[in-house]
């Protein structure tokens, strides 16, 4: 068989779908549900892609074990940090004045986006108009 003999033959047969079962099913009007039937995983139960590594199943006692040690590491890096200067109470601030910057920078963004719609515009255009930098 030559390369054109071989390039016929696969041209004819990508042609010729009427003989496959669902050109068959189409023809008579049938509808399925579900895209590609023929695929078992469209039905498969749902896998989460974040798995936890290591999820082995540990006694009560283990447990118990396991979170006084991370306890007595995470009071160990506390302490560590409160030696090198830093304070709990500060972190909170930082956290609290965090929380109250994102808030009003939602509430600009959706006042941007009501008057980019009032103005026929987008709200990147607005910037610009503004004077505020897209980073922001």
């Amino acid at each position: 068989m030559d390369a054109n003999q071989s390039t016929e033959n696969i041209v004819s047969v990508t042609k010729d779908h009427s003989s496959t079962p669902e050109a068959h099913e189409l023809r008579k009007g049938v509808h399925r549900s579900t895209p590609y039937p023929k695929f078992k995983r469209v039905h498969s139960n749902f896998k989460s892609p974040l798995q936890v590594p290591g999820s082995t199943k540990l006694s009560p006692e283990e447990e118990v074990s396991e979170l006084q040690r991370r306890r007595e590491q995470l009071d160990s890096e506390i302490a560590l940090l409160e030696a090198e200067g830093f304070d709990v109470e500060e972190l909170e601030r930082h956290i609290d004045k965090l929380h109250e910057y994102n808030d009003i920078k939602d509430i600009g963004q959706s006042l941007l986006g009501r008057i980019a719609a009032l103005r026929g515009t987008t709200t990147r255009d607005l910037y610009s108009h503004f004077g505020l930098d897209l980073e922001d």
